[in-house]
């Protein structure tokens, strides 16, 4: 019988996740590897090598680590289900006019929910992860809270992790620095794993090239989309564009137009396949509009809440206060910002901890009531 339980471990071959089963291996639970074949690189269609967790040498460092420390590996196959739900959506958000975070989409309904059923099926009590955050609890309900790296803390991609899914989780790198993480590797005898280079790509775009993945993935997408007009914030005509799906808002290079001052995507409007550019003060918005909102360290997350609000990955955060509209939350920034993009992430903070999170919809806000 095991010291703490029977727990699943999401193995990539990285080092975070072999050191993720290493640490929960010597704690005295009885670990179980697995690794998710999430996408077959030779359907990208696209230049570069074959790396990252879907790779075969990948698969055989996770299945290697699992033989050397005596516990079972299983890989299994999640390609159908995570294309048609994270791939579809990942060009069905493009094709919208937004911007979409296939990893944020990815965690929840896919490895979660792959890893919870495999989890049930194996017998195991628990799943874990590499992710660098932790799990902390507050009146009963389980919520994330920033890693101790703040270099590498992931609080703000793990948002929507509902509470089955959090109290069945482990984070055990969330107390621990990467080069802390580096030094434990090595001290368990895993010198060049210690040394193994971080993947930040797309799985399914491993060579970053997003345009050319929709021109591949959505048939007559050129002929479709060429020519549309570029028009600044005023409605005139600046000139012409290659397809509003090639272009994210708060974007400056890469337009393939000059007009004497640094101009910016402010807007993307499909219908007519047009795109706005604007000054880095039209980007600036003052709200937006946030939906499909998952609340976490609360039941509910009440009208006037005041909170820290990030709308992407690396961003500080802006101090904010949340209203209620139904399915949506009205986010008021108490600072203007910059580059609100729909189809991203806003989380929620207070403090280290993550009050909850949903997708941006808009950048705009619904008239104040007198």
């Amino acid at each position: 019988m095991s010291k703490h339980g029977r727990v699943l471990v999401a193995m990539s071959g990285g080092i975070d996740s072999t050191v993720t089963a290493m640490m929960l291996h010597e704690e005295g639970y009885e670990v179980v590897g697995i690794t998710m074949k999430t996408w077959d690189y030779a359907n990208s269609g696209g230049s570069k090598k074959e790396t990252g967790c879907c790779s075969l040498d990948s698969i055989n460092d996770a299945r290697e680590v699992a033989v050397t420390m005596g516990f079972h590996h299983f890989i299994i196959d999640i390609r159908e289900e995570f294309g048609d739900y994270v791939i579809d959506n990942f060009v069905d958000e493009y094709m919208a006019g937004r911007t979409p975070n296939p990893c944020v989409l990815c965690n929840t309904p896919i490895k979660w929910n792959s890893l919870l059923k495999r989890a049930d099926a194996l017998d195991c009590e628990f799943i874990a992860t590499g992710h660098y955050g932790r799990i902390l609890e507050h009146e009963g309900r389980k919520y994330i809270s920033k890693a101790v790296d703040r270099n590498k803390d992931q609080s703000y991609v793990l948002w929507g992790l509902n509470q089955d899914c959090l109290n069945r989780s482990r984070f055990p790198l969330g107390n621990y620095t990467k080069p802390e993480v580096r030094q434990m590797a090595k001290d368990f005898g895993y010198e060049e794993l210690s040394k193994k280079a971080e993947s930040y790509e797309i799985c399914f775009v491993p060579d970053n090239d997003y345009r050319g993945f929709l021109k591949r993935r959505v048939d007559g997408l050129e002929e479709r989309v060429n020519g549309g007009d570029f028009i600044d914030t005023k409605g005139q005509k600046l000139g012409v564009h290659q397809g509003y799906p090639f272009y994210t808002i708060g974007q400056r290079k890469g337009l393939g137009i000059a007009l004497g001052e640094p101009m910016y995507v402010t807007e993307i409007r499909p219908d007519s396949n047009t795109v706005v550019l604007g000054t880095m003060d039209e980007l600036i918005r003052n709200g937006m509009m946030v939906y499909k909102v998952n609340p976490m360290k609360y039941e509910h997350i009440p009208d006037g809440t005041e909170v820290l609000t990030k709308i992407r990955y690396r961003d500080n955060g802006t101090m904010s206060r949340l209203m209620n509209h139904d399915d949506k939350i009205s986010v008021e920034f108490f600072a203007n910002v910059r580059g609100v993009a729909p189809g991203q992430s806003a989380v929620f903070y207070e403090g280290d901890d993550v009050v909850g999170g949903g997708i941006i919809h808009s950048s705009s806000l619904p008239p104040r009531e007198n």
